[in-house]
């Protein structure tokens, strides 16, 4: 009899669950459920209470409706029992956090608490923390806190003790309600198996977490707040696990929900982009994978654990067990894209495309191909979403020069593609710089499946060969791999990951190669970016800042709690 495992990953927008073959990694049937919510970012649901800029919440109870409607669905797509259901995997935008009740309740499902801000789950890409963050780094440099270089030199506005020390300033009621703060991912397997359990990949990479020295001192949260003291022992207690490892079973109330067995294993919750690398194949090191989409977060394998400017963080068993998984990123590179197609494109083109019969996205990629490296003559900061890497600097904002009178919307488009490479090159040379390998680059997510130019750019940009995993669906891939090993040979799964990723992983016959005369072009070209990079995210002129301090000053402020 077949065996299955499904893996469910929860994106920015919706959450989509994957029925996987154990036997060779198919995809058997895919169902996806949107957030009836969405990205709550103008005001809280039900209410006319506005939300600040920078703000980014989310409804915990869309992330139930995943688990309802989209489960039950694949076993019923893919005409299986059951049974042939082994374990179940989630992965989770990071670092999504919520506060919950001594029930395990989101606050935000009271109703005398649901009308204030701070109740609700902060999505990952909630950057209204940046104060926050900024006094995160100034007292640990102060202190020489150890941890502060596993994370680059910076911590992130998007990260879970910035989150929480918003919620504490602003709303310190709010913060004592809470009996704990928990990433997403976890609070949704603990919907699954009743109990609470924490991630070791969100933990090291989000929360301050370290293998073999635990938390920061007390010492040093007294220091950001005598309140936030025994922040570590009391709102972010609990078992920490690892990758792979079992977080419990299905529970017989959730398995009648999802149409599955009792006891089901339940993989310990995870990371959507640190998943998708064992998904993609890759369990060595010297290799990249770009999970690409809204964002790219950018994994790599060592062997030993090394600091480098900006990334995202390195935990030890954070990816794949064995090796120091580092994490870097950029804050937008598909949300770029679809900002230019929703206010740039000019009625003609759209036209244009209609009258082709073509996607519009596939006319601009047509049209933007038929340039050299430099022809459009315009070049971007791709930080319209801030910068997660190497700067670490939610309150960076884009740019673009050159424009004239001629300038076309395909010219745009292909710089703003360029404008995303240069981001990655970026990346690339701070691991290099600190001794950490990038031999060859993976590439999943939905541009890659979708956009050939877009990954030939990043081969011409950064001089190396990228390979295409073959999944559509990688981080829910992953998820189901995880699933596997959370339920073991024994039940018809894997013993390690490696085991499964030999079976289930796979990538593209065709890979993307360097046009050597490109890369010489982009040569130049990356060396302007570089001179822009630093001038506008160095901190010589700090006018992207100012311009944002005008832009609040101008609407009057806004009430944060």
């Amino acid at each position: 009899m077949k065996r299955y495992t499904i893996g469910i990953d929860y994106g920015t927008e919706s959450g989509r669950a994957v029925l996987v073959d154990l036997e060779n990694g198919a995809e058997v049937a895919e169902h996806v459920t949107p957030y009836a919510h969405g990205v709550i970012d103008q005001c809280l649901p039900d209410s006319r209470r506005s939300l600040e800029p920078e703000w980014a919440l989310q409804h915990p109870g869309d992330y139930l409706d995943v688990l309802r409607l989209s489960v039950p669905k694949v076993v019923e797509i893919a005409d299986i029992s059951a049974s042939q259901v082994i374990g179940i995997g989630i992965d989770f935008t990071a670092c999504t956090m919520l506060p919950i009740d001594k029930h395990g309740d989101p606050l935000c499902f009271d109703p005398q608490l649901a009308g204030r801000p701070h109740s609700w789950v902060k999505l990952w890409k909630h950057h209204a923390a940046q104060d926050e963050a900024d006094e995160i780094n100034r007292i640990a440099e102060e202190r020489k806190e150890v941890f502060l270089a596993r994370y680059g030199g910076k911590y992130s506005s998007e990260w879970m003790v910035s989150k929480i020390w918003q919620i504490f300033n602003e709303d310190p009621d709010m913060f004592e309600k809470a009996d704990a703060f928990l990433e997403a991912t976890d609070w949704v397997v603990a919907q699954l198996t009743g109990t609470i359990v924490r991630n070791s990949c969100t933990a090291g990479y989000k929360a301050m977490w370290h293998k073999r020295d635990g938390y920061p001192d007390d010492s040093f949260f007294a220091a950001l707040d005598p309140g936030l003291a025994q922040l570590t022992t009391t709102k972010l207690r609990g078992d920490i696990l690892a990758p792979g490892q079992r977080a419990g079973g299905l529970t017989a109330e959730m398995a009648e929900t999802l149409g599955l067995k009792p006891g089901t294993a339940v993989a310990v919750g995870n990371v959507d982009a640190h998943v998708a690398v064992p998904a993609a194949g890759v369990v060595t090191p010297g290799k990249m994978v770009m999970v690409m989409g809204t964002s790219i977060c950018h994994l790599v394998l060592a062997k030993e654990e090394r600091e480098v400017e900006g990334m995202c963080g390195v935990v030890e068993d954070g990816i794949v067990p064995g090796y120091f998984g580092y994490e870097a990123g950029q804050s937008a590179v598909g949300d770029i894209f679809a900002w230019l197609m929703k206010h740039g494109i000019p009625a003609d083109l759209k036209q244009e495309a209609e009258q082709a019969g073509k996607p519009l996205h596939s006319l601009l990629e047509e049209k933007a191909a038929a340039y050299r490296p430099g022809e459009t003559g315009l070049l971007a900061l791709d930080w319209w979403n801030g910068n997660r890497s190497t700067l670490v600097d939610a309150n960076l904002t884009g740019l673009i020069l050159g424009y004239t009178l001629q300038t076309k919307a395909e010219e745009l488009y292909r710089t703003l593609l360029e404008a995303t490479a240069f981001g990655t090159k970026k990346i690339i040379d701070a691991f290099r710089d600190s001794g950490v390998e990038v031999n060859v680059l993976y590439a999943c997510g939905g541009l890659p499946q979708k956009n050939e130019l877009l990954m030939q750019i990043y081969a011409d940009v950064t001089n190396l060969e990228i390979k295409v995993a073959a999944s559509k669906q990688t981080p829910a891939l992953g998820a189901a791999m995880y699933a596997s090993v959370a339920a073991g040979d024994e039940a018809g799964g894997y013993e390690t990951i490696f085991a499964a990723a030999e079976k289930m992983a796979h990538t593209k016959a065709r890979s993307f190669k360097p046009n050597h005369e490109n890369v010489r072009l982009y040569q130049a070209l990356y060396e302007e970016y570089s001179k822009l990079h630093d001038y506008f995210g160095r901190g010589e002129n700090d006018v992207m800042k100012t311009l944002k301090q005008l832009r609040s000053r101008a609407k009057g402020g806004a009430v944060h709690a």
